[in-house]
């Protein structure tokens, strides 16, 4: 029984944000295709952002009509959007109209919205259902939810988009000598399956996660534990922020004098009073925050083909691949051994915003950024953009 719920625990993950990554690794493919070119991330992190209205109305929902909104119903109507939605990008994501006299992605850009609806939506509905279950179980969810991310990244690299080899072929035109009329030329081959079949792929993994979401959804209700459950009384919280060993803790059937525990409880309480952080401390976290999810999803994201694209379509596409991979892995790693130093945070933060600061540099030099055509600029521009 724990295996079982913790394989659905890791497949329902899946369709946290596997649609939104599958997209931006696909990304190299798609901007050869579509009428905006390299203008195309802009145009995704402009609609991604606009589709937190999906978490926005979640919460105005909770906080204006309490106990109106049924969030499993929430869960199995976007999960089912994800699926519908993959599966029409499949057939018309290269489709475009005509508008104010341009050319336009109109299909791709609606199929996007939607996408990022759910996704994005599975941040305040996901979650939520989880802590139903014993705790031990989220950490499964998690590492599912990174999977989202590694999963389309390594189905991208098998893709192949932006592989080339050097062919023989004829120049037809002139009057050239005939050991003139054979030239050397580079051909970009055919990735080894098409977009459609990647689009096809998502919404597959959206099926696995729906099947898992319905299948928790049925387990009897003596598993389950209310959320109520899950919230730790004040002495826990004390204990845990005010960073007690676990051999300091009052555990069930071992010195349970309630006398002896309300005595620890208001030593911790002091405790977690002095190691509150001061206003810089928060002030500093928070502008942390603020920067890094800004420059991580607005703002380099917006400008990536300028950036990579000079390089090369190999170099774009690992770049986008490997740092779908990097992002999951980066967030299982810290799961399993979390850092809370401050100045650990300020060190990861400064350095992350050097490689961001090279990408912009080099955005802003396009289409002819520093190192251009040596294998130096384009393994530099990969590792920042992974680093990023």
């Amino acid at each position: 029984m724990s295996l079982r719920i913790h394989v659905l625990a890791c497949c329902f993950g899946l369709g946290s944000w596997v649609a939104v990554n599958g997209l931006w690794v696909e990304l190299p493919l798609i901007v050869n295709t579509l009428p905006e070119g390299w203008e195309l991330p802009s145009y995704l992190t402009v609609i991604i952002q606009l589709a937190n209205l999906g978490p926005l109305l979640v919460t105005l929902m909770h906080k204006l009509c309490p106990g109106r909104l049924k969030e499993r119903a929430v869960i199995y109507s976007v999960l089912s959007i994800g699926v519908l939605a993959c599966i029409l990008l499949a057939f018309s994501w290269d489709e475009t109209t005509v508008v104010a006299a341009a050319s336009r992605s109109t299909a791709f850009f609606i199929l996007t919205f939607f996408l990022a609806l759910v996704d994005c939506t599975s941040s305040v509905t996901f979650l939520p259902f989880m802590m139903q279950l014993p705790a031990h179980y989220i950490t499964t969810y998690f590492i599912g939810e990174g999977l989202s991310g590694f999963i389309p990244g390594l189905v991208a690299l098998g893709q192949g988009v932006g592989m080339a080899k050097c062919v023989n072929a004829t120049q037809s035109s002139g009057n050239l000598t005939e050991e003139d009329m054979y030239i050397v030329q580079t051909q970009f081959l055919p990735p080894n399956f098409s977009t459609e079949v990647f689009f096809f792929f998502l919404a597959a993994m959206m099926c696995i996660s729906l099947a898992a979401f319905s299948a928790l959804n049925r387990l009897p209700r003596t598993f389950e534990l209310s959320t109520e459950n899950l919230v730790p009384d004040t002495d826990t919280v004390a204990s845990v922020c005010s960073g007690l060993d676990n051999h300091g803790a009052v555990t069930e059937g071992e010195n349970s004098n309630p006398k002896h525990h309300s005595e620890e409880s208001g030593q911790a309480r002091p405790q977690l009073v002095k190691s509150g952080h001061s206003v810089f401390q928060l002030t500093f976290i928070y502008f942390m925050v603020v920067w890094v999810n800004g420059a991580t999803n607005g703002l380099l994201t917006s400008v990536q083909t300028y950036s990579c694209m000079p390089y090369g379509n190999l170099a774009y596409h690992l770049s986008a691949a490997l740092a779908s991979c990097a992002n999951p892995v980066a967030c299982i790693v810290a799961m399993f051994f979390p850092k809370r130093s401050l100045v650990l945070l300020g060190v990861l933060c400064l350095i992350g915003s050097v490689f961001g600061g090279y990408n912009m540099a080099m955005a802003t030099m396009s289409p002819c950024p520093l190192l251009q055509g040596s294998a130096l600029g384009e393994a530099i521009i990969g590792y920042c953009h992974m680093s990023r």
